[in-house]
């Protein structure tokens, strides 16, 4: 098929081009490979939903930036992500807390929560989506302005004496929402990496549930592993 012969000359360009090298216009790609501009477009989209290309608006289509990588770590550091980090809160209150939410958190239901919904910026670029839910006493007169500057657990820890030790994370695969793909800048059913995290401090309280997805063109996740004689 056409399409299939498109696709495979656009995966030699990404393999030979770096990461945010522009392709040639859908035009110039059809007259060079004698196929229609719809073809084109069909193996543009079909790679685009991959997250292997990403097209900019007004600027055209670009091989996928070098990903964000973050190191798992079983210890009590966790290695910074790389990047420049912003934050942009979309959403900031404090409600009672549903049954649910409260069991989560170890707290009784109606307990005071302080919900925000937050855009993380990685070298101002929309990386991710956090939703934080912590009860609202630990951290009185937080503003949304003190989220979207500086690291949280620092500011935790100078501000309120609360000292985070571990954490309970887990991580899925799933695709975009409309909601989220309008944050996200990118488009719906996009792979991300869906992560919640349970936070404790070093008296065993929950400080905090976590749940956030990330993209998945733009980030990645990497783990060192140890074995042992019992390893297989």
């Amino acid at each position: 098929m056409k399409r299939d012969r498109v696709r495979r000359h656009l995966l030699k360009v990404i393999e030979n081009a770096g990461p945010g090298t522009g392709l040639a216009s859908e035009r110039d790609l059809a007259a060079e490979l004698g196929v229609s501009r719809p073809t084109v477009r069909a193996a543009i989209d079909e790679l685009t939903r991959t997250g292997l290309l990403v097209r900019q608006r007004g600027r055209g289509t670009f091989t996928s930036p070098q990903k964000v990588t973050q190191e798992l770590a079983t210890g009590l550091a966790v290695p910074p992500a790389e990047g420049h980090w912003t934050s942009r809160v979309v959403a900031f209150g404090i409600s009672p807390a549903p049954r649910s939410l409260a069991a989560d958190l170890e707290r009784e239901p109606g307990t005071p929560v302080l919900r925000v919904t937050r855009v993380r910026h990685v070298d101002d670029e929309p990386i991710a989506i956090e939703q934080l839910a912590l009860p609202a006493f630990l951290v009185p007169g937080l503003s949304a302005a003190d989220l979207e500057s500086g690291n949280f657990y620092r500011l935790l820890r100078e501000r309120f004496g609360i000292a985070v030790q571990d954490a309970v994370q887990t991580i899925e695969p799933a695709v975009t929402n409309p909601a989220q793909a309008e944050l996200l800048e990118i488009a719906v059913y996009a792979p991300i990496l869906h992560i919640e995290r349970l936070t404790r401090d070093t008296t065993g309280q929950v400080v905090e549930l976590t749940r956030s997805v990330y993209r998945g063109d733009r980030y990645r996740i990497t783990s060192k592993l140890r074995f042992d004689a019992e390893s297989g």
